[in-house]
């Protein structure tokens, strides 16, 4: 059984016995609620303690990891601004979209107000400044304060300025920070595996005290998530067509055939470096020579995900609905540049790992309680599949306009880019 299987089955199995317990001894469930709670918040903060050195090492890493593909010739250089841009304009489109689609399908009252008291103890996480206040504070005086009262926003900007820094250094110091930092980052995940191993049992306990407070509304809540946050994914996928038809100047249906096959690799393994090969001939029946591809779909697997900004930023926002916490200009502001930023440092994250260290630092800038993570870990299966399937798809379609806007001509041109770039 796999681990997401088995953190699924702790959600359900905490669920009902919290309900059926909730129904059948009132006073006997209330009284496991004292021991329950604790032991998953104790996971809850397992998780958490380490979410600040690896996000922080992860951008190091990524924004080294492109620099040095950037240096690879102006093909890169041209896909990394293209990366860029489509990361930010798809975060600013879930900014719109996800307000819009919980207003059109709100989360019913009585099941939120029922989530809201299970998790009555989630508290809003860090400061997080008004309007007026959001420039004045988005540059950091004090990264070490920063960090301990959870100032996401500031420290991440600091870490974006630290990494871009060390990539002016000359090769040596260069070198040997990027490793420190690889390091640091291989760490984390080290232990975030080790606390994930006991995912089950904080899942368990947490989907206990959920299932003992709402009852069955916790249920069609998860399904009611997977279907707005999915839908965001969705969105992210189709944007990835116009894109192809209007930047690579090929037709709808050309597209679609050449790109389905990745897509059914992307469906079938749930990775996108497992599709590499399966996008590399797909580009090709685009018309991207293999010099072409072969630049630009290694650096996408490695450091662009299409649908990651804009599915974070929409996580954090429900479970902003689903708790009640108002979202003002600035929190969304710091939620955007977090979403968008941070995307950049995910480089090839099991799916458990890369779903807690991508969501809670946007919700933490946010200032969004971050325990209903602990549950939607559960249930991310569904969503992962369309953050896979969009991510791929909009790989091949940047690929396919980079080769067709390229000047670089001829294969042996592109080659001889490649050689300069080294």
């Amino acid at each position: 059984m796999s681990q997401a299987t088995r953190i699924l089955l702790a959600l359900v199995v905490g669920l009902l016995a919290g309900i059926a317990g909730a129904s059948l001894a009132p006073d006997v469930a209330a009284a496991a609620l004292h021991v329950t709670d604790p032991i998953g918040a104790a996971w809850l903060h397992a998780l958490q303690m380490v979410i600040v050195p690896l996000i922080v090492a992860l951008l190091v890493v990524g924004v080294a990891a492109g620099a040095e593909a950037a240096r690879a010739g102006r093909i890169a250089g041209r896909a990394l601004v293209m990366f860029v841009a489509i990361l930010w304009t798809t975060t600013l489109i879930s900014a719109v979209m996800m307000p819009l689609l919980l207003r059109l399908w709100p989360l019913p009252s009585n099941w939120a107000a029922a989530l809201r008291g299970s998790l009555s103890g989630a508290k809003p996480v860090g400061e997080v400044p008004g309007l007026a206040a959001f420039f004045d504070s988005i540059v950091p005086t004090n990264v070490v304060t920063a960090a301990a009262g959870d100032a996401f926003l500031p420290l991440t900007v600091f870490a974006l300025v630290f990494a871009f820094a060390i990539i002016r250094l000359p090769p040596e110091p260069r070198t040997t920070l990027t490793k420190l930092f690889q390091a640091i980052a291989d760490a984390m995940i080290v232990i975030i595996g080790w606390v994930l191993k006991l995912a089950p049992i904080g899942v368990l306990m947490l989907a206990y005290g959920v299932g003992a407070r709402t009852g069955a509304a916790a249920f069609g809540a998860l399904a009611h998530y997977i279907v707005i946050v999915s839908t965001i994914g969705l969105i992210v996928l189709i944007l990835a067509y116009p894109v192809a038809m209007i930047g690579a100047r090929v037709g709808l249906v050309r597209f679609a055939r050449a790109v389905a096959p990745a897509q059914a690799v992307a469906i079938s393994t749930q990775s996108s470096l497992a599709t590499l090969p399966t996008m590399l001939r797909a580009s090709e029946a685009l018309g991207a020579t293999a010099g072409v591809s072969g630049i630009v779909l290694p650096i996408a697997v490695a450091i662009f995900r299409a649908t990651s900004p804009a599915m974070n930023l929409a996580v954090a926002l429900y479970v902003a609905h689903w708790l009640g916490v108002p979202i003002g200009p600035a929190q969304l502001a710091a939620g955007i540049a977090t979403a968008a930023i941070t995307t950049m440092g995910s480089v090839s994250l099991p799916g458990t790992i890369s779903f807690i260290a991508s969501t809670a630092p946007v919700a933490i800038a946010m200032g969004v309680p971050i325990e209903a993570l602990g549950l939607l870990v559960a249930v991310e299966t569904v969503p992962d599949l369309f953050r896979t399937i969009g991510n791929v798809t909009m790989d091949v379609a940047v690929t396919a306009t980079i080769a067709r806007r390229s000047d670089a001509g001829p294969a042996g041109e592109v080659d001889a880019l490649i050689a300069e770039g080294d």
